[in-house]
């Protein structure tokens, strides 16, 4: 009622008679005339907003067509060159490494650390990563590094398993090191959502492979969420585990349709699907259309899996959520076990990402580390940033995104691959004219890596024990569903289908007969390319006051609420049943879970893993006294860093850290391989025990005082280059230099 009231008010005209309501007549909407011209004005707007709409929706459609036709459809907005095609290994896949031409403007430097972005294959058509110029390829050519690119052909090739597809992403990687052998850095590897914990199993399985991981969109941890919100986690139980995924591909003669995959992700967002989505285009027709065709050419052309890789996703990780529980092995029995990335990871995820919320992007690091100590001393560096509102898409596909997270990630990829290992939160500050050694930031926000715990990712929400024990009954159900079906049904849906019968069911699906239906060769659309050719010619648009125009906005949002609220009462009725059904004790017990049982999804003890770090935690003592200058002074500035109000990396330090670069022995630049090894040194000897770290300090220092005076000078300026030191960091500052003068005047 308020909502009318306010439209009928937002609606009046002005009128010299002085009526309250803008007209003699007491009418909100001004008077008879004046609605009978909003009217005519408003029908003719919307007649031929109609016309253009449905234009659009052919162009959709034939965009759709012409898609069919290409044997390597994509929308790379970028030119590239083929390095090496999947499907010449021995293993082959239907993956290809290209390399991206460097745009008119761009200056690229081969000797830079190279970047890898992988495309996601989770249903949807490839080249989304560069699929405008303000994309993640359009950021990392702006910083002048080279760019590859591991797209994917919409067929599989028959027989290929997700373990030759994290085979042939190695093989891409150890390609594009070979290409630039002078770089100062391995490859940065940014995978998108599904992609993303793809290269996290290649990684695991190839340590010494890969540079720095970016991790966008990425669900690694499929059973986190928190209740209320995230439904999506429950599908597997409302349909009683991954059986129905095995079905589909017996439908499909061994091909599991992309498109299923699409639609899910469709169904979460009734209201965008119905209704929003082609709304917008049809209320903005003059400018929304262009963008909404283009964004279509990768939507709408859903791409093919092989019936075997989609069954080892539904139920390792949809399902099972084997892969943060370190309960997935390769086919030589090689675990895959997560902390076995050596590179730096970063998770980027958002509030307002109902695909892959921060639990479920960050969830397996609580799987993977019981505390705090022993991910520090496990050498491992993990990074996250929250963003508060971008949807799941939008994370990799927004030009807001990628003009700041992406921009500022790939800026800062050397300063993220030295972190000391730990768990950190990358927050972004605008920069401006007040801001400290402004001129040490390169683009318009300092990044600072803030030193986190895990009780921050606990803090984020979660799994209680009684939800996890729910999700467990749920992956053991499904087994014997699967096995139950595979034994007693499969057959006979093998005997009745055939691959003629199985393209015709592809075709059928809903999701592609709503391109089909409405497009060129469609009688529905006879004649709408001229007549919207005509209506183009004699556009007249409603002016955005006419009441007639605000009538139609308002019923808009009644529709969005109407579908809103079924969204809300569907989710809420799906949340319910998991609950009460996989929460029952007699079907936790006939699945074998015990009422005695601890932690339900816990990663096991690695004794091997023990053994090396207990080996390396005595040599810390033996490491202490050992090193030179470099050493010392990174020693140092860790020291100051480990301030609780300060434990947080700062791209201005980072910046003046450089020189410390040239301080080698033989006086030759030091790597940065040899420098990121040097601070995860002095990182973990600190860690381990702090004072004695501290105390061997001038073990390290060099003979002349000029040269210990320097290092000093080094220290204080790293150390406040972000600001004035103040607290526990000033104490810690004024030891280091008592040490250090100390040090001087003994040498003196």
């Amino acid at each position: 009622m308020n909502d009318r009231l306010n439209l009928f008010q937002a609606a009046r005209f002005g009128s010299p008679f002085g009526s309250p309501f803008g007209s003699p007549f007491g009418s909100p909407f001004g008077s008879p005339f004046d609605l009978a011209h909003q009217a005519g004005e408003y029908w003719l707007d919307a007649w031929q907003r109609s016309v253009l709409f449905m234009d659009a929706m052919r162009q959709r459609g034939d965009d759709h067509e012409e898609k069919l036709t290409q044997a390597a459809p994509h929308v790379l907005n970028f030119e590239f060159d083929v390095v090496m095609d999947g499907r010449d290994l021995a293993r082959p896949v239907n993956y290809s490494l290209l390399r991206i031409h460097t745009p008119e403007g761009v200056v690229v430097d081969a000797n830079r650390r190279p970047f890898i972005v992988f495309d996601p294959r989770a249903g949807h058509g490839p080249g989304i990563g560069g699929m405008k110029h303000d994309s993640e390829i359009g950021v990392v050519l702006r910083a002048g590094h080279p760019c590859y690119f591991v797209g994917f052909l919409p067929q599989p090739v028959h027989g290929q398993t997700i373990e030759d597809v994290c085979q042939a992403e190695a093989r891409f990687i150890a390609k594009v090191a070979e290409l630039h052998p002078d770089a100062d850095g391995k490859p940065a590897l940014i995978g998108n959502c599904q992609a993303g914990w793809q290269i996290m199993m290649t990684s695991a399985l190839n340590p010494d492979l890969t540079g720095p991981l970016v991790l966008a969109g990425t669900p690694l941890s499929y059973w986190a969420g928190v209740r209320g919100k995230n439904p999506l986690r429950y599908l597997g139980g409302l349909l009683g585990g991954t059986w129905l995924t095995a079905f589909t591909g017996d439908l499909g003669c061994g091909i599991f349709d992309g498109a299923n995959l699409v639609s899910n992700f469709e169904s979460m967002n009734p209201a965008n699907t119905w209704w929003k989505k082609e709304y917008k285009v049809y209320s903005e027709i003059d400018t929304e259309a262009e963008r909404y065709l283009e964004f279509e050419k990768w939507w709408g052309n859903p791409v093919l899996l092989n019936a075997q890789e989609m069954q080892y996703i539904a139920d390792n990780l949809f399902v099972g959520n084997r892969l943060s529980s370190g309960s997935i092995h390769d086919s030589a029995g090689r675990r895959i076990d997560l902390r076995n990335v050596k590179s730096p990871v970063v998770v980027f995820c958002s509030w307002g990402d109902d695909v892959t919320p921060p639990q479920q992007a960050l969830g397996w690091v609580l799987d993977m580390y019981q505390d705090d100590d022993a991910m520090a001393l496990s050498g491992q560096t993990i990074i996250y940033a929250l963003h508060e509102t971008i949807g799941h898409l939008g994370i990799f596909v927004s030009a807001t995104v990628a003009n700041k997270e992406h921009e500022e990630f790939t800026g800062a990829m050397d300063l993220i691959d030295v972190l000391p290992p730990g768990l950190y939160e990358a927050v972004f500050v605008e920069k401006t004219k007040d801001t400290v050694n402004a001129g040490l930031v390169d683009g318009n926000y300092v990044v600072r890596f803030e030193r986190r715990f895990l009780d921050d990712v606990r803090a984020l929400g979660g799994n209680d024990q009684e939800d996890e024990r729910r999700f467990a009954a749920v992956a053991r159900l499904s087994d014997v569903n699967l096995g139950l079906y595979r034994t007693f049904a499969s057959p006979l849906v093998k005997a009745a289908i055939n691959e003629q019968g199985a393209e015709w069911l592809r075709q059928l699906h809903p999701y592609r007969l709503r391109y089909k239906l409405f497009s060129s060769k469609s009688p529905l659309l006879f004649g709408i390319a001229g007549a919207a050719e005509r209506v183009r010619a004699q556009r007249a648009p409603a002016k955005p006051d006419n009441v007639f125009t605000m009538l139609q906005e308002a019923w808009s949002r009644q529709v969005v609420g109407v579908l809103d609220q079924y969204r809300d009462l569907r989710d809420s009725a799906v949340e319910r049943y998991f609950m009460n059904v996989y929460g029952s004790p007699v079907l936790q017990a006939l699945v074998g879970l015990r009422a005695d049982d601890g932690r339900v999804r816990q990663l096991g003890r690695d004794i091997a893993r023990e053994t090396v770090a207990a080996s390396a935690r005595a040599k810390l003592v033996e490491q202490a006294g050992v090193g030179g200058t470099p050493e010392a002074i990174i020693r140092a500035l860790l020291y100051v860093l480990r301030a609780p109000e300060l434990r947080a990396a700062d791209e201005r330090g980072y910046a003046m850290l450089r020189e410390l670069r040239t301080h080698s022995e033989e006086g030759k630049v030091m790597s940065l391989a040899h420098f990121k090894d040097v601070v995860q040194q002095q990182a973990q000897i600190l860690s381990w025990n702090e004072e004695a770290g501290f105390v061997a300090l001038p073990l390290l220092l060099p003979p002349s005082s000029a040269e210990r005076e320097h290092a000093l000078d080094v220290v204080r300026q790293v150390a406040g280059a972000a600001g004035e030191l103040e607290g526990e960091a000033a104490e810690r500052m004024a030891r280091i230099a008592a040490m250090f003068s100390a040090a001087v005047k003994l040498a003196g």
